[in-house]
């Protein structure tokens, strides 16, 4: 027997012991794991797409500062959610954990606020890589506009695209997501490289690391609370590595690949993410320019790259963003998935038969249609606000996955944390640093959660003069409507019936 047949059977005995049989095709190396998890965190599109986020709220010090912090502090959820991982390697990931914590109830829960939280990442990546993709069209000689309507229809064709391509099957998967690790590195180093010898002008230490821009206008914190709602944008990027979790039972060695997956994908992506955006705000031509929507369309990377180098480099950098942005969509439809799947498979979802069916390439096609059609109705509102509120239509979609994900992230925290030394720990463990690490990482969950339900547009304010309803971040409005939903369900029906994680096969 070879160490491979070796570790493959270790894996289908440990997910046998926690209930399953091994369904999906068990194909992906360590690499992969790491790899959908980097590629859907992909500093390449949240850290250019959602830029200007933190660039209206603090300025460049939320680039320069702001990016560390939450480095920092998405390590400690991350090493809190990897022992997770290695004690319980299952496609349901989040949902599975809390279920065998907590109990049915906190499984339905984190299940849902997962579900959601997937859906809408994969939304906004969708929707920024659209953005991207037009403006790389219009480039090239392609003229479809960049206005609304035209980022619209591409992004409903990547939706597309990226349902045809996981329907494919899981090798295709391994294959594009390891490409698309690469593609990552080498992309930032392009990035790096070319603006920091071509860009035609170099702000100073001093602008970068102390200039401030102070958009929150609630009449209070001033541009302390203004860098806080600018966190968003590195908060954001740091969204989807569970997804190597979701990706166990495809994974050899999964109880330690699965946990090395997530600390790698942060950790790599601090790094690189950094180089990346302290790259782009060092070569900002003019700020206010920057800032401004009727010169930047709403989206100040583009802008900086239009302005700041000769049309080759700033188009072949366009290039570079979009596709590592197609890579990443791919990536986290993938997941999402996966998710699904498993959660159907324990009965959670309406019509869960359908979506925990699995093609005869053992993948769960329905599941990736229902995650696409969903990412497609979440983006609806960006064409029916003023076309100078679409920006805004994104900004909300960024924090319902960002919320729905990190509360998704902290239940389980919280409940190993309840669970203390009865807890039964994987081959990778945190040992008595499990009680400070999962502390620092809740306090941190809940902070994000209640800052990134506040509108990033001033006039999204209800006692600020020229309020408006196109402005009002629709966030807290989408997820206490569907968790309201989601509580009342609970109560009214599916206590009765949902029992948490169900066996499929004896041990």
């Amino acid at each position: 027997m070879t160490a491979t047949q070796s570790r493959s059977d270790d894996d289908e005995r440990r997910l046998a012991e926690l209930g399953y049989k091994q369904e999906l095709a068990r194909s992906w190396s360590g690499f992969s794991n790491f790899a959908i998890s980097f590629t859907i965190v992909s500093i390449l599109t949240g850290g250019l797409a959602s830029y200007g986020i933190g660039l209206a709220n603090g300025g460049p010090i939320t680039m320069a500062w702001g990016w560390p912090l939450v480095s920092v502090m998405v390590l400690f959820v991350g090493l809190a959610m990897a022992e997770l991982a290695s004690a319980y390697p299952t496609s349901g990931g989040l949902y599975w954990w809390a279920s065998e914590l907590g109990g049915p109830v906190w499984g339905w829960f984190t299940g849902w606020f997962n579900l959601i939280g997937q859906i809408a990442v994969t939304a906004a990546i969708d929707y920024g890589a659209a953005i991207f993709t037009t403006a790389v069209l219009n480039v090239i000689g392609v003229d479809i506009g960049t206005d609304r309507t035209a980022i619209f229809l591409v992004f409903s064709g990547i939706l597309v695209l990226h349902a045809v391509l996981n329907v494919i099957g899981p090798h295709l998967s391994a294959v594009i997501n390891n490409v698309s690790a690469w593609w990552h590195v080498g992309g930032v180093a392009m990035f790096v490289v070319v603006l920091g010898f071509g860009a035609r002008h170099h702000q100073s230490i001093g602008f970068v690391f102390t200039k401030t821009v102070d958009n929150s206008a609630v009449g209070f914190g001033g541009v302390a609370f203004s860098f806080l709602l600018g966190l968003l944008h590195a908060q954001y990027t740091f969204t989807g590595y569970d997804a190597s979790a979701h990706m166990s039972e495809e994974t050899h060695d999964a109880s330690r690949m699965a946990a090395k997956g997530i600390i790698n994908t942060i950790v790599v992506s601090a790094v690189a993410g950094y180089l990346l955006i302290m790259a782009v705000t060092f070569a900002i031509p003019n700020l206010d320019d920057a800032l401004n929507p009727t010169k930047n369309s709403g989206y100040p990377v583009i802008y900086i790259l239009q302005n700041s180098l000769n049309s080759f480099w700033s188009g072949l950098l366009l290039i570079i963003a979009a596709i590592a942005q197609l890579f990443c969509g791919y990536a986290s439809v993938t997941a999402a998935s996966r998710m699904l799947f498993a959660f159907a498979r324990d009965g959670a979802v309406p019509g869960s038969k359908l979506w925990a069916t699995l093609s005869a390439r053992r993948v769960p096609v329905n599941a990736v249609v229902f995650v696409s059609v969903f990412a497609f109705i979440l983006l609806i509102p960006s064409m029916l606000v003023p076309a100078a509120n679409a920006p805004t239509a994104y900004a909300a979609a960024t924090s319902v996955a960002t919320i729905g994900l990190y509360i998704a992230y902290g239940i389980p925290v919280l409940l190993r944390l309840l669970r203390g030394d009865r807890f039964q720990a994987g081959p990778w463990q945190l040992g008595r640093w499990y009680r400070p690490i999962g502390i620092i990482a809740l306090i941190w969950i809940v902070l994000i959660s209640v800052l990134f339900i506040l509108p990033t547009d001033d006039h999204g304010y209800p006692w600020v003069d020229g309020f408006t309803w196109n402005s009002v971040n629709y966030a807290p409005i989408t997820l206490v409507g569907v968790v309201g939903a989601i509580a009342i369900w609970w109560f009214v029906s599916a206590r009765r019936w949902f029992t948490g994680p169900k066996r499929t096969v004896e041990e």
